[in-house]
């Protein structure tokens, strides 16, 4: 799995603001399918790999 960002830059922010927008999954002929939660309103994602540290903790 991979998050989708919608990463904000604007003038007068020190540094880019990332917001997680959904997630995308691989497909096994290397395809993704992705799920939107929103939509950015640049028009530009930024898809990555799910870190460990951002997995979530088993229950």
């Amino acid at each position: 799995m991979k998050y989708v960002w919608n990463i904000i830059e604007r003038e007068g922010l020190e540094r880019p603001v990332w917001q997680r927008v959904g997630v995308a999954f691989d497909n096994s002929d290397g395809s993704l399918n992705v799920r939107l939660d929103c939509l950015p309103l640049n028009g530009k994602l930024h898809i990555r790999e799910r870190r460990e540290e951002q997995r979530p903790e088993p229950a």
